[in-house]
């Protein structure tokens, strides 16, 4: 096995000092775009690449992000985590995923990335304990998306209301002579799906509704399928709220497809989430959508402020909009 050459040799054969290797590779301005190609050309040639585990020893950063997500075949996931690690990789900041379905200790999980020592962490997923987390990303100051704010001086937290969407929606959904709802639910264990139920219920309140009728999924497209064909056949329903967009498209084709309902005509069906598949022609989903890029610039705002060194805990609360479509 050939030796690789070291920074120190580059420096010489470049006829530069160890730190122009060093701004070069980092994308450092203080140098030319000139002696950067003359450098990176010499490195090339000598297959050269800079230590990532030695430099973060020296500078006692790892550059590493551990994001805790549920699931990445989750369509609203996936759209969120593809705009987050660009704006990461932007910063030369290296994501580690960590997919808790399917995987019983997860706590073992998040264990196994903090030995990495993590510079940040973002905990996108209801699968694990919030104590669990904080406790093993302590060093990194953990960043808790849409779980039940508590207050705690190491985290951050993003937060979502959709209460003022909602309410939106049900006058309307009232107005048109809606009076029967009901409500699919995703994980029993989701705090937001709570939250997501209460905003709806909330909202019948004040027009002296409520939910009629209630079934449960677990986010996919099968479940809401599956459970619409049960909950429509047993109950007279001419609404339903979904938990996420995906089973709000299943109880559609569900309800057109087995049952022959009309949606809207006979049936109002919302989703929640706003992704992009809820918008395609043949979908067209009413649904409860957050702008998915300003609440990712919001999780690197807090990396960037961490990075920063700020100090003290910040909460940022993201409303939902209604985007309009066929369906409601």
């Amino acid at each position: 096995m050939n030796k690789r050459i070291t920074s120190k040799e580059i420096a010489k054969l470049a006829g530069v000092s160890s730190s122009t290797i060093s701004r070069a590779f980092s994308g450092d301005a203080r140098i030319s775009d000139r002696t950067r190609k003359r450098i990176m050309s010499i490195a090339d040639e000598h297959d050269y690449r800079p230590n990532a585990i030695a430099r973060s020893l020296n500078s006692q950063r790892s550059q590493l992000v551990a994001l805790v997500v549920n699931s990445i075949e989750n369509p609203c996931e996936g759209q969120q985590l593809q705009y987050l690690v660009q704006r990461l990789q932007e910063r030369e900041l290296l994501p580690i995923l960590l997919c808790c379905a399917g995987y019983d200790d997860r706590a073992h999980l998040m264990r196994m990335a903090s030995a990495y020592q993590v510079d940040h962490a973002v905990i996108f997923s209801d699968m694990v304990s919030m104590a669990d987390a904080v406790q093993i990303f302590r060093t990194a100051r953990p960043i808790m998306v849409s779980f039940e704010p508590i207050s705690d001086p190491n985290i951050s937290q993003l937060i979502v209301d959709g209460s003022k969407a909602a309410a939106e929606v049900v006058a309307k959904a009232v107005a048109s002579g809606r009076s029967r709802f009901a409500y699919l639910t995703g994980r029993n264990s989701s705090w937001i799906d709570k939250q997501r139920k209460s905003w709806f219920a909330d909202a019948l309140a004040q027009h002296g509704l409520s939910f009629v009728a209630e079934s449960h999924g677990d986010y996919s497209y099968e479940s809401g399928f599956k459970e619409a064909v049960v909950l429509l056949r047993r109950s007279s329903i001419d609404a339903v709220v979904c938990g996420n967009d995906v089973m709000a498209i299943g109880v559609r084709d569900a309800a057109t497809r087995v049952l022959g309902r009309k949606v809207p005509e006979d049936l109002a069906i919302i989703g929640q989430d706003g992704v992009n598949l809820a918008m395609w022609e043949c979908n067209d989903l009413t649904t409860l959508a957050l702008d998915i890029n300003a609440y990712m610039d919001t999780i690197v705002g807090f990396i960037e402020d961490q990075v920063l060194g700020k100090d003290g805990t910040a909460t940022v609360t993201h409303e939902y909009t209604v985007r309009w479509g066929s369906t409601c």
